[in-house]
């Protein structure tokens, strides 16, 4: 099986539907993010300096946006690191499990919108790095 690395997480543009009275962004699991859409949930009302994720998940792939503000996503296999920047509401951040990632530096009123390829389940995640480190061995 192949070693999934910080590379893999691709930024995906989202289609754009522009209209003078306001542009709209559909999503279709499968089409445009590469899984089935299982839970929807987003992270808003952040106080400045403070960072949400750092975990990673077993089996679970995400799908991050910043549907407001911006916000930069850590990305790290174990040996690489990688840092993205989200700050447009029609692209994508893919994060499939493997990868331990934490977001941080959000804007004033940001919103991080997450598409999960699977319903929560407390066993899926990794939350000590050290555990990671171990679980990518």
């Amino acid at each position: 099986m192949k070693q999934i690395n910080v590379y893999d997480c691709s930024v995906i543009e989202l289609p754009r539907i522009e209209n003078p009275s306001g542009n709209i962004t559909p999503i279709h699991g499968c089409v445009n993010v590469p899984f089935e859409i299982k839970r929807v949930f987003y992270t808003y009302d952040i106080p400045g300096g403070e960072a949400r994720g750092a975990h990673s998940h077993k089996e679970c792939h995400q799908f991050l946006i910043a549907a407001s503000g911006s916000y930069e996503v850590l990305l790290d296999d174990g040996i690489n690191k990688r840092t993205v920047l989200l700050n447009r509401p029609f692209f994508g951040l893919h994060i499939p499990p493997g990868i331990w990632a934490s977001e941080q530096g959000f804007s004033s009123g940001s919103v991080c919108l997450v598409l999960a390829s699977h319903p929560y389940e407390a066993e899926d995640y990794i939350r000590e790095y050290n555990e990671f480190l171990e679980y990518k061995k």
